[in-house]
């Protein structure tokens, strides 16, 4: 069987520093440390910083006073910051620097009175940080599809700002954007889509496995948005199967049984530690596995803690 590995795959930036921080605080404070939503999602990585003492809650009332309180990846509304200023926590912001980057520009769209789009998923913890940007009184407009763009009710010649969630689709975001410029001809934004370089890479590496095999296992869990789009990338641009599991366990081996090649790549939140098992699983089950490396970019992205 030909293995073809997507490079780049798995943690990007942005969750490696998330990580860091969460071990880090367990190092400096010691166990419990207390983490506000998942950090990533993805369920590996939670269990591994569970065992480790981290401790995951939704609100900050589930939380010990006494201990510090730690950010996900995904970011938080200005009201979340405000309640454990008003609480007295300690606090460790591991909102991802990308994230941040979206968050300034919503708030400079608020400063000058700029209507404002956010492409996204509604209920996803970012879009939810991205829209608490604002105050609660500023209509900001939703949409995750090209019909909810056209159906935004907006004069054409009003000032107009977009951001996008930074795990989206390339394609689908790249369609909705280009509609709402023809719509919209005075909008503004970042100069590049929000969607961000690891979504992109690992979105454009399982489009160029697809060059070589049909078949394409994406390692990642379920509620990661960017581990989803993988998969719906791969089905989209001619992938016969795409399977989108937590590990090699969750894998059907009867589907797998016969093929001759197959494609792996893994979400930005999974750790790479996926793909060795899912590597040596492989090994165990079947003779003759070639292994073929799909480099489309090089990644040396860190960011500062």
């Amino acid at each position: 069987m030909d293995i073809y590995l997507a490079e780049p795959r798995g943690f990007c930036a942005g969750v490696r520093r998330a990580i860091f921080m969460v071990e880090n605080a367990l190092a400096q404070y010691g166990a419990p440390v207390y983490v506000r939503h998942e950090i990533v999602h993805n369920k590996h990585v939670i269990a591994d910083l569970t065992a480790k003492g981290a401790v995951f809650i939704e609100e900050l009332d589930e939380a010990d006073s006494r201990r510090p309180v730690i950010f996900s990846a995904h970011g938080i509304s200005q009201k979340v910051a405000e309640e454990a200023v008003a609480r007295g926590l300690t606090t460790i912001d591991a909102t991802c620097p990308l994230v941040e980057k979206v968050h300034r520009e919503v708030r400079r769209f608020q400063d000058e009175n700029i209507e404002i789009i956010v492409i996204g998923k509604q209920n996803h913890p970012e879009i939810i940080g991205t829209v608490g940007q604002v105050s609660p009184e500023r209509k900001v407009h939703i949409i995750y599809t090209l019909e909810e763009a056209r159906r935004l009710d907006i004069p054409s010649e009003a000032r107009v700002g977009f951001v996008t969630q930074t795990t989206l689709s390339i394609d689908d975001t790249q369609e909705i954007i280009a509609y709402l410029k023809q719509r919209f001809p005075h909008i503004c934004g970042l100069p590049k889509a929000d969607i961000c370089y690891a979504t992109t890479n690992r979105q454009t590496a399982v489009k160029e496995l697809i060059k070589s095999t049909p078949n394409i296992v994406i390692l990642g869990s379920k509620n990661s948005s960017n581990s989803r789009h993988l998969k719906e990338t791969a089905l989209k641009n001619g992938a016969q199967r795409a399977w989108l599991v937590d590990d090699w366990r969750e894998l059907d081996w009867a589907e797998i049984d016969g093929l001759d090649s197959l494609g792996i790549s893994a979400g930005a939140s999974a750790p790479e530690y996926l793909v060795e098992e899912l590597l040596a699983e492989l090994a165990r089950r079947y003779d003759n596995i070639n292994k073929h490396r799909v480099i489309i970019a090089e990644e040396s992205v860190n960011f500062k803690l």
